[in-house]
């Protein structure tokens, strides 16, 4: 639409992203005002009604928040609740957590690049539309995603909302006879996943930048994953850290009134967490293979210190982190010695407890306060997508003001190269849509 010389751009639904959103793009002659990634999905709620809830239900009830990414809820609800609770967990637990989280990892990365994100660099509307052409591509990311759904039925219990996680580790754990079969499929999916990488480094991937600081968690000896530090890279390059349980003094949260999804500043500044944050902050400590997958990739030398900043680069750092993720599962199924107990005791204490993990779309902030009797008397949930909104709108911004400047500025242009651009960051919608601001005037 326009007016004397201004154009307002509406997209009414996003395709190919995990959940509902609309996109308001508001220009003004040749220059590009306003972007408003309008989330209108409904509250979720879920912060609400932990609340009065017993202290062993967080895992279970948060899993339901994403179809996609349950672990990464289970696992950041049961280091809160533990940490709470002053309970440590043993390390072959831990590493149970690590294999099942790889397996999250490897399925939901494969869902990005093949059947959302890959159709944007070909020129095809859809992965149904791409494996008319590609049929072997398709196929190959779909025997991915059921390598990672396989490690998540097999430990989980079911591949959608795992069951068998609980406080303190697992109901049940595997025998080392029992986790064979998931490492013979495993070494078939390193295959597809090498492959991936070299497919994805094939695209034309156009120039960019984005602006904002990177936030990730951190680990001494590992790329972190369902564990760490947060650890902030600013555009300066200057690297500090902070407790988990000082998120919320760094990270504040706001509402805005064109979503339903809360919009995060970092220390005052706009940041960015996820694939691009995880390989700037801790590529050097991807496996031996992974690494040489990001270099093939032209990711440069994670070792080095090199930093990604281009959002349409993040497939390939997502597939590279499909390598390790398969290279990590199977070290520690290699390594794996069952516990003496699928889990410890996790009494309940009045407190407060915080845990943070690497969702697949990056960092991911539970807060849970459980009084003696172990009742949940308040609980917070900092969801990567709502972290990234405010700076995927000001990616959105320069974007488009360069599409304008290079006269790529109809509104079937813009439209999918906004659409484009904000898969590249992969927003799981239906996981930030957790708050709703409610007044009520009685008279």
């Amino acid at each position: 639409m326009t007016h004397r010389g201004s154009r307002v751009l509406r997209v009414g639904s996003l395709a190919r992203v995990e959940g509902e959103g609309a996109l308001l793009l508001r220009l003004a002659g040749d220059r590009d005002e306003e972007a408003r990634l309008r989330i209108y999905e409904p509250p979720r709620f879920f912060e609400a009604f932990l609340r009065g809830r017993a202290y062993t239900e967080p895992p279970d009830i948060t899993a339901r928040v994403c179809g996609i990414c349950p672990v990464a809820y289970q696992m950041s609800a049961c280091q809160a609740i533990e940490d709470a609770c002053g309970v440590t967990v043993d390390r072959s637990i831990r590493d149970l957590r690590r294999l099942l989280y790889c397996g999250e990892w490897i399925e939901s990365h494969a869902l990005h690049i093949y059947l959302l994100h890959a159709p944007d660099f070909l020129g095809r509307d859809s992965a149904i539309v791409l494996a008319r052409t590609d049929r072997g591509a398709v196929e190959r990311g779909l025997r991915l995603k059921q390598a990672g759904n396989a490690l998540l039925e097999f430990l989980g219990g079911r591949a959608i909302h795992p069951v068998n996680v609980r406080l303190g580790g697992f109901h049940r754990a595997p025998t080392r006879d029992e986790l064979r079969p998931l490492a013979e499929r495993l070494r078939r999916a390193s295959h597809d996943a090498w492959e991936t990488v070299r497919w994805a480094a094939g695209f034309d991937i156009p120039d960019a930048a984005v602006d904002a600081d990177f936030l990730a968690l951190a680990s001494p000896d590992t790329y972190a994953i369902e564990r760490g530090t947060p650890m902030v890279l600013r555009t300066d390059g200057d690297r500090t850290t902070f407790e988990t349980s000082a998120f919320l003094d760094h990270v504040h949260e706001e509402q805005v009134p064109h979503s339903t999804a809360l919009h995060s500043r970092l220390d005052g500044r706009r940041h960015l967490t996820g694939p691009l944050a995880r390989f700037a902050i801790s590529g050097h400590l991807l496996s031996c293979t992974a690494l040489q997958a990001a270099r093939e990739a032209g990711l440069g030398n994670a070792v080095e210190g090199h930093v990604c900043r281009n959002p349409y680069q993040s497939i390939l750092v997502r597939a590279v982190e499909v390598v390790y993720a398969v290279d990590e599962a199977l070290r520690l199924i290699d390594a794996y010695e069952p516990p003496p107990r699928p889990y410890v005791d996790v009494p309940p204490i009045a407190g407060t407890g915080h845990g943070a993990t690497e969702a697949p779309r990056g960092l991911l902030y539970h807060r849970y306060r459980p009084d003696a009797d172990g009742t949940v008397t308040d609980a917070r949930i900092v969801p990567p997508t709502a972290q990234n909104q405010g700076a995927i709108e000001d990616d959105l911004v320069r974007i488009a003001q360069a599409a304008i400047t290079r006269g790529d500025s109809t509104d079937e242009e813009l439209t999918r190269l906004c659409e484009r651009a904000i898969r590249n960051h992969d927003p799981c919608i239906s996981c930030s849509t957790h708050f709703l601001d409610l007044t009520v005037v009685r008279t």
